[in-house]
């Protein structure tokens, strides 16, 4: 699942006509990125949720035949945060553990490696699996901590979530569809619990959460 619903208001005024996903990089819009790298790992089946000018989304990738995967749209009447959104497409995620990535992530992170990840996570004993990077210059404190593979929320050296992880649809069992929920809430409790493992991504990885972090991923992908 690509998460692309929210209106991105630190994004403004470039987001006022163009969502978020569809701003470009290189020629390309940001979303394209990911769905190649998707592609490349043979995630073929996506979800997309969407709210914010949904229709321009919709028809810049169709049902996703010529990227070569499939897409189906999750529609939010209003953006229901992280866990909300997820929440609300479960139905189209099916019963299996699934991957879930930012729709403003640029990563060189191998997605094809979750797959495996995927299987081991077994309720109740392992719900998530995250993907966490060195904290980058507008986050510095941090968000998690690894110990031996299992995130937890205090330690010596802070990691930032991705924004990349792999979650069993048993995680959102509590979150009632339509609800808008942060899916930081949903997983404290299971990482207080050590039902959240975790990996350190060392690789590229950038938050496109501003323009001024969309033209040093311009440039740099121009290079």
């Amino acid at each position: 699942m690509i998460l692309a619903a929210g209106r991105g208001e630190r994004m403004r005024p470039l987001t006022d006509r163009v969502p978020k996903p569809l701003l470009p990089v290189a020629g390309r819009p940001l979303i394209a990125w990911l769905l190649e790298s998707l592609r490349g790992a043979e995630v073929n089946d996506i979800v997309i949720n969407v709210s914010h000018l949904r229709e321009t989304i919709e028809k810049a990738f169709g049902d996703g035949a010529s990227l070569g995967v499939r897409i189906a749209y999750s529609f939010e009447p209003e953006p229901l945060e992280t866990a909300g959104g997820i929440a609300w497409a479960l139905p189209l995620l099916g019963e299996e553990p699934f991957l879930v990535v930012n729709g403003d992530v640029y990563s060189d992170f191998e997605f094809a490696r979750l797959g495996r990840v995927g299987r081991q996570l077994v309720p109740p004993a392992r719900l998530a699996h995250l993907v966490l990077v060195d904290n980058p210059p507008h986050h510095p404190s941090g968000d998690f901590c690894l110990h031996s593979g299992k995130v937890t929320r205090d330690g010596d050296e802070r990691l930032t979530f991705s924004g990349i992880g792999v979650y069993h649809p048993a995680l959102f069992a509590g979150v009632a569809r339509g609800a808008k929920r942060q899916l930081a809430a949903v997983l404290r409790e299971p990482i207080e619990q050590g039902r959240v493992s975790g990996e350190h991504h060392r690789g590229r990885w950038l938050d496109v959460g501003t323009p001024e972090r969309l033209a040093a991923l311009e440039r740099a992908v121009s290079l």
